[in-house]
């Protein structure tokens, strides 16, 4: 058999193209021979068929091993984080594994036990600005092949006037046969087409790619041979690392774009040659002082350029709030050029200041829009538009999120759009998406890079110039159902409207598309009709693609809005919405954050079988990027000493009042869970559950480790599973897995998770604690032949009074008195008579260890050690802190 099942096939977040032996990256031969481990990638095509903007893309890799020993391979490939994965498959001598998509929650039950024992059946990897990242893990036979398989959907969106391709190329060696094949079929008619390789000089790729296009059809073919990958004559490396982009647009001589077949419709609605609209446009920008340094600059920077875009037509304010909030004008005025001056000169002088009174400043900005609307006539037929920068979370004024929600919901009434831009890794993007979204608007992260002003007016150049308001795409309530989103506030210039649904039986003859819509100073109407003849034109030409597709378009737009739906919902009405867009991701055989892929056959050793999942919504950090600090989690400085819990279990109790250590240990069997952290006020728990040493010395008792830590906060719904392998957020509603090579910043509401590679994680609740898992794998001269973890008490000063737990009952100051020195049984280590809780115990004086700078050495703690699994320090016994779960 040439192929295994590895317990590590993982589906990221971010795709590349590219094809590794999982050793090292190989380089390959001048003339795509062997690579200098024996493992070559054979072939590497990409085929990507593009219907109505509809794209369908299948990645098939085959791998050759010409070695005489097995070698491990991963299959790694970038996709648009926009895209759901529908098919996978490997075959190997003659053998093909396939996936098959299960709902989130039942595909990883029994990943979950996998982790809990020390396999790693399966990971979800880090994501970048707009990629995801898959990769899977295989053994490749001696002298044998693999071929891989992988196929994805995305429906194209309009942007700045044109639709993009994006396909990341990073083979990292030469490759025999590689090939990138782009087939476009618009019934409207292609305008423009255009092909760019970020890898490429200009000249050699206008030789090497060849783009065509006539009518409805338009196709690119990348095909380099081996020498034109190669970066010189006699070089081994390869030119192909980076973006491959086509960019095109259609035809606009129609205002109807109008598809209908088998009984679905796809309405395209993109008008042109319309005035642009007027706008009144408020910028509410966070200036408290964690904006500071190059956060502020950039924006102050954004801010110029995009005061210099607005047109004489257009009114505007500026809002800014840190503790206070101010305005500039607090009205609306001219964009006059004196006006526009000021204003520049005004952002340039505002200082930072305070907090974050995140509702302050939008309520000032909604009340400067609705006034104009009110006071102003004139200014009521405007487009208006209302746009909020922050870097962080509400921290003055009203804090509440719900009541934030609510307060910005009463005031806007739907009136105009409100888009809220997060700046950085610190921002709650959850919190501001549900904002928006219940605001007619949408939400996007500006990331703290080198590039970020032009982030912040690539953003603003959308809705720059709106040329419509309220529209409508109306539709026989008797013909259809199922519509997708047909209602928007507003339509922008280089855009596009879509909408599908499905039409009833016998009712194509009574289907039409009404559109009704504010233009400047009109209304703006329009039917579309259904060509019959037309589209049984269009079917002979594309016959089941063009059928499958609009189907499966309409499926990919009501999956999606389903998905940002339910983050607005709670209870019952959220389950109704999940469990809909869960029925549609199973029948549509969508990879969606409700669903996840199983590979059928391809077991490891114990019967588990690989697992594809796509991550929720989660920053990524790049490798490149620093792991926020531990004063960015509001610590000022970590003491030198912490209690925590480590090792063998070896636990560590500090006591500043007495600037001592007391210690204990606990001895339980493999499989107990124990809770360590528990506060009553606020459900707040820590609970760790022991694992056994895989190669214990004979005759001596078998060590225990923590395996598997649960973290949980009830008031916020989060819920943290950490094992040695990975790292699962919310595990009981299928939430997204992490690996220990990410390295990831996470919120949840009052929670901030920052996973950093291969190291640690930190857990940071707001009014509550700071803790640090610490990573310890296995190395050669460890003592111990089992991964574990190791759990790290920073700050709990703001933990309630009536916290306990192993741990937790030592959080809140308490005495004890150390007397009668004397040596002990060991005359190496001192005795001692302890009186603490009323208590009179002997104690030692003995040795651990922290871990949290060195996990393989540690550094080492002098302690006052308890006898007997703490008899006498922790309240009770030590068997009353054994629970039933790890949550």
């Amino acid at each position: 058999m040439g192929l295994w099942g590895l317990p590590g096939v993982c589906l990221l977040s971010l795709l590349t193209l590219q094809v590794v032996a999982a050793q090292g990256s190989p380089t390959g031969s001048p003339r795509g021979g062997k690579a200098a481990d024996g493992v070559v990638i054979r072939s590497l095509k990409v085929n990507c068929k593009v219907t109505s903007r509809f794209a369908h893309y299948v990645i098939t890799s085959q791998v050759i091993n010409s070695a005489d020993t097995a070698k491990e391979v991963s299959f790694n490939v970038e996709i648009p984080k926009t895209a759901f994965i529908s098919d996978f498959a490997i075959t190997a001598d003659e053998n093909t594994f396939t996936g098959d998509i299960k709902d989130k929650v039942t595909a990883w039950k029994q990943y979950r036990k996998a982790a809990i024992s020390g396999e790693n059946a399966g990971l979800v990897r880090a994501s970048g600005r707009t990629m995801e990242e898959f990769s899977i893990h295989i053994m490749v036979g001696p002298q044998s092949k693999a071929t891989f398989r992988l196929t994805y959907e995305e429906v194209l969106r309009r942007k700045l006037m044109q639709y993009d391709i994006v396909i990341k190329v990073k083979p990292k060696q030469l490759v025999q046969h590689f090939e990138i094949d782009v087939d476009i079929f618009e019934p409207q008619g292609i305008r423009n087409l255009d092909v760019e390789a970020s890898f490429l000089p200009k000249k050699l790729a206008a030789q090497l790619i060849k783009k065509s296009f006539s009518g409805k059809k338009g196709h690119v073919l990348f095909r380099p041979t081996v020498s034109q990958q190669q970066t010189c004559p006699t070089c081994s490396t390869t030119l192909l690392n980076g973006d491959f982009k086509v960019t095109y647009d259609v035809n606009r001589d129609n205002v109807c774009d109008l598809l209908v077949t088998n009984n679905y419709f796809a309405h395209f609605f993109a008008p042109q040659n319309l005035r642009k609209l007027n706008k009144n446009v408020v910028f509410v920008i966070d200036i408290s002082t964690s904006m500071e340094g190059q956060k502020v600059k950039q924006t102050k920077e954004a801010l110029h350029k995009i005061l210099g875009d607005l047109r004489p037509g257009d009114h505007f304010d500026l809002v800014l709030f840190g503790s206070a909030v101010q305005s500039w004008k607090g009205s609306l005025v001219q964009a006059s050029s004196a006006n526009l001056e000021a204003a520049r000169n005004f952002v340039k002088q505002f200082s930072l200041a305070g907090a974050t009174n995140l509702n302050g400043g939008l309520l000032t900005g909604i009340e400067i829009l609705n006034k104009a609307q009110q006071s102003h006539p004139e200014l009521s037929n405007h487009a208006s538009i209302l746009i909020m920068l922050t870097d962080g979370e509400p921290t003055e004024g009203v804090t509440d999120r719900t009541q934030i929600l609510k307060n910005v919901r009463d005031a806007i009434k739907g009136r105009f759009p409100l888009y809220n831009l997060g700046f950085g890794r610190d921002v709650d993007l959850n919190f501001l998406e549900v904002m928006s979204l219940e605001n007619n608007g949408r939400v996007q992260r500006i990331y703290e890079d080198h590039d970020a002003t032009q982030q912040l007016q690539g953003f603003y150049e959308q809705v720059a110039n709106p040329l419509l308001r309220d529209v409508e795409l109306l539709y026989p309530r008797e013909a259809v159902s199922d519509l997708t989103q047909h209602r928007h506030k507003q339509y922008y210039e280089g855009s596009e409207i879509m909408v599908a649904g499905r039409i009833a039986d016998h009712k194509l003859s009574s289907f039409k598309a009404d559109v009704r819509a504010d233009a400047e100073g009109q209304e703006f109407m329009t039917t579309c009709l259904v060509d019959e003849e037309e589209m049984k034109k269009l079917l002979r030409e594309r016959g089941h693609m063009l059928e499958n597709h609009v189907e499966r378009l309409w499926a990919y737009l009501t999956i999606q809005e389903l998905l940002a739906k339910r983050m607005k919902l709670e209870g019952k009405e959220k389950a109704n919405v999940s469990a809909k867009a869960l029925q549609m991701s199973l029948a549509y055989q969508f990879v969606t954050p409700l669903t996840s892929m199983t590979v059928r056959g391809m077991a490891d050793q114990d019967g588990l079988e690989p697992i594809i999942d796509k991550p929720l919504d989660a920053f990524m950090l790049e490798a490149s990027q620093p792991a926020p600090t531990h004063s960015s989690l509001n610590i000022e400085k970590l003491p030198d000493q912490v209690t925590s819990v480590d090792a063998d279990p070896h636990f560590l109790i500090h006591v500043p009042q007495k600037e001592d250590m007391l210690c204990f240990n606990i001895n339980e069997e493999p499989g107990v869970i124990l809770s360590l952290v528990q506060d009553p006020d606020t459900g707040f728990s820590v609970n760790g559950q022991l694992i056994g040493d895989k190669a214990g010395s004979p005759g001596k008792p078998e060590g225990t480790y923590f395996g598997r830590l649960g973290i949980t906060n009830p008031a916020t719904d989060f819920q943290l599973e950490v094992t040695p392998q990975n790292i699962t957020l919310n595990p009981g509603s299928g939430g997204p897995v992490f690996s220990w090579r990410d390295q990831a910043f996470l919120r949840q509401n009052e929670v901030l998770v920052t996973i950093n590679r291969k190291r640690n994680l930190v857990v940071s609740v707001e009014d509550g604690g700071t803790f640090e898992v610490v990573l310890h794998r296995v190395w050669r001269g460890s003592a111990v032949r089992q991964d574990f973890l190791g759990f790290y008490v920073l700050d709990s000063h703001r933990m309630s009074a009536q916290t306990h737990g192993l741990l937790g009952q030592f959080f809140h100051p308490f005495d004890y008195k150390v007397s009668d020195l004397h040596p002990g049984s060991d005359p190496t280590k001192t005795d001692a008579t302890m009186v603490v809780k009323n208590r009179r115990l002997t104690v030692t004086r003995g040795l651990q260890k922290d871990y949290r700078k060195d996990p393989r050495h540690g550094a080492e703690v002098t302690c006052w050690f308890i006898h007997n699994n703490g008899d006498g320090l922790i309240d009770g016994v030590h068997t009353d802190y054994i629970v039933p779960d790890i949550f």
